[in-house]
């Protein structure tokens, strides 16, 4: 199972959020590039790079953050917040991204979702597909709707969708464990990869992941707040 660490970033600074609430950021290392180089001296390789500004303003507002890491490391980076164009899409490939996570998009506009999967290739284009209480959220998780997560996610699975970063947006930064539960149910009904993030906080979590099939599982706030080492999840992955 791939160890993804995520690094989220507001006005240029490395922060972490607790269930998706912007008003209670806490800053980690106002320089991004220090947290990225650590990530990779620990022998890690993959990293969850998310725009929380693009998230929020729904538009890309910290490509450079991107470009900078992309070029002065050798992580493997997808990339998330505030995708909304065609041309977003191509400035962060352009910028280092390896994949490009895509959620609102596939919420409001599938058609356009599919036209993007289709022309840039399942390899690279990962769904972002956020809940809370078992129903679809977006746009920052600013949104909600009654869409049920498992039947979303199989149903892009179905259309071609090979890989999905699943997040409990109630989860999310409060380090009381996944909803294994939840994956578990989507990895039954779908041959999606499956992307576990929200609420790892001990490598048992990452265990019980592992053993319900999951992909991969972005590891966040337990690493910022020293619960889990980097050299620990380097030894597991």
């Amino acid at each position: 199972m791939r160890i993804i660490i995520a690094l989220d970033i507001i006005d240029g600074k490395c922060v972490r959020l607790s269930r998706g609430d912007f008003d209670t950021r806490k800053i980690y290392n106002e320089d991004p590039l220090e947290v990225a180089k650590q990530i990779e001296a620990s022998g890690l390789k993959y990293l969850h790079l998310v725009d929380l500004d693009g998230a929020r303003n729904r538009q890309i507002t910290n490509l450079s953050i991107l470009e900078k890491l992309s070029s002065k490391t050798d992580l493997i980076i997808d990339f998330g917040g505030g995708i909304t164009t065609e041309q977003d899409l191509i400035s962060a490939f352009n910028a280092g991204a390896k994949q490009v996570t895509v959620g609102t998009i596939a919420v409001k506009q599938p058609s356009l979702f599919k036209k993007w999967l289709v022309k840039y290739g399942n390899e690279r284009i990962i769904l972002g597909a956020d809940f809370r209480k078992r129903n679809l959220v977006s746009a920052a998780w600013m949104e909600s709707s009654e869409k049920d997560i498992v039947s979303f996610i199989s149903a892009y699975s179905s259309r071609g969708v090979k890989f999905a970063i699943c997040t409990d947006a109630e989860r999310d930064g409060m380090m009381a464990g996944p909803s294994t539960d939840i994956y578990r149910e989507i990895l039954e009904a779908s041959a999606v990869n499956l992307i576990a993030s929200g609420g790892i906080s001990s490598l048992k979590d990452i265990d019980e992941l592992r053993a319900a099939g999951c992909e991969g599982a972005i590891v966040g706030k337990a690493v910022y707040e020293g619960k889990i080492k980097l050299t620990e999840l380097s030894t597991i992955c």
